[in-house]
């Protein structure tokens, strides 16, 4: 016997409000992650509501059949309600703008949180943690409970990237927002987070009585899936396939990847194609427009994802070096599934050497070891028997520690808990 959605929602009779900019149809990052928990909860019968802003990443442009938009605008997807607000996003998001950006989304937010009638959990997305503040107003509106869930340390990964200078970090300005991040994050009955490392920096911004709870992204291994993928058409080469595919941002370390494609150049069999915006998108292509063996795409729709990366013969991510546990990169989940090995650089003490290393799913290297990255291409581009053992590795580590269903399932507990 079928139980429609609604009769599952009058018997269940329990309803979250989710608060964060990034929503469906961005179908990368936040974005992807927040439309999929949304989308579990509502086929488990839990009314959804959804208050967030109009797509607009990894582009930093609002989506074109957005843009006619009134500038608070409402609409349903599937019994889900969702209330946008049309935020100012800056076409070249240097820090101010993105201050900028993300207070006037907290006001559209504050008006709409209005428009909520009812809600048993509040769930507020990071980052921003601005959505903290604004989430409980609402969960004092309501008499709901707050729980915050930390994609990102946003003021960490600003403190820790190239965008700032020593001075402007150790400020009176940055010592602030990191208090008002520990005051807001205090507010919440839970606060959970996406990686092992990001969960004891947390254990340093709240109380030691505060429930904290580890919640990793997941990946949907019957979507990412090499067995049903097919050839996708920006790697149709017989060369030898090297794919970065994400955004194109701060975070990456691309003056590695300038050297990295320079020294590979060299080898007519290899070729490397990039995948994706951002805001240093332009840059790279303008540092790399004489190189032979390189070509950028724009990013695929979400439908493409699966016989993108499973086309590839290695995926890359090279990160800074001073970035070890503010960030957990999504896009390396996706990355295993799709059976080929993962070549990384960065900090070796991160979350994702500790995965890359435990998995056996690929190789993970500092990021002054651009020659030992080199030799690895090479010496697994000329064994046959290496890309077997790594594609298996890499699956079986993310269906065992982080497939959507069971990933899910903890979300699910945790909400009928609070």
């Amino acid at each position: 016997m079928v139980i429609r959605q609604s009769q599952l929602k009058k018997e269940l009779n329990k309803s979250i409000t989710i608060i964060g900019i990034n929503y469906y149809p961005e179908d990368t990052a936040i974005g992807l992650y927040t439309s999929q928990l949304a989308n579990y909860y509502n086929d488990k019968g839990i009314e959804v509501n959804i208050i967030t802003g109009f797509p607009y990443y990894p582009a930093w442009k609002i989506s074109s059949e957005y843009q006619s938009k009134k500038t608070f605008y409402k609409e349903n997807f599937n019994g889900i309600n969702v209330f946008r607000y049309k935020q100012f996003v800056p076409e070249n998001p240097t820090f101010i703008k993105r201050i900028l950006h993300l207070l006037d989304f907290s006001f559209g937010t504050f008006i709409n949180i209005f428009k909520v009638k009812k809600t048993d959990v509040v769930l507020c997305i990071v980052p921003f943690i601005g959505s903290v503040f604004l989430g409980k107003i609402l969960s004092k509106l309501r008499g709901a409970k707050l729980w915050v869930h930390i994609q990102d340390f946003e003021f960490d990964a600003v403190t820790d990237s190239n965008i700032l200078h020593n001075k402007q970090k150790e400020s009176v300005l940055f010592k602030m927002l990191f208090w008002i991040e520990r005051k807001l994050l205090n507010k919440a009955e839970i606060v959970s987070t996406i990686s092992t490392s990001m969960l004891l920096k947390l254990s340093t911004k709240v109380k030691k009585d505060k429930k904290k709870i580890l919640l990793p992204n997941w990946v949907d291994l019957n979507f990412i899936n090499p067995i049903t993928s097919t050839k996708h058409r920006y790697l149709e080469s017989t060369k030898f396939k090297i794919l970065y595919s994400g955004n194109i941002g701060e975070k990456q370390d691309w003056d590695f990847f300038i050297n990295f494609a320079n020294e590979l150049e060299a080898l007519n069999d290899v070729e490397i194609v990039v995948v994706g915006s951002g805001s240093k998108r332009d840059w790279l292509v303008d540092k790399l427009k004489d190189s032979k063996n390189i070509s950028f795409h724009k990013p695929v729709a979400y439908n493409e994802l699966s016989n993108l990366l499973c086309s590839a013969d290695m995926h890359i991510l090279f990160q800074k070096n001073d970035v070890i546990d503010t960030v957990m990169p999504s896009k390396i989940l996706a990355m295993m599934a799709s059976s080929k090995p993962s070549l990384i650089t960065g900090n070796l003490k991160s979350e994702v050497a500790t995965i890359i290393n435990q998995s056996k799913g690929g190789e993970y290297f500092d990021s002054s070891e651009l020659k030992k990255v080199i030799e690895f291409v090479k010496f697994y581009k000329s064994n046959t028997n290496l890309p077997k053992s790594y594609s298996e590795n890499a699956r079986d580590y993310v269906r065992l520690n982080y497939s959507f269903e069971k990933v899910l399932q903890k979300f699910e507990k945790v909400f009928l808990e609070l």
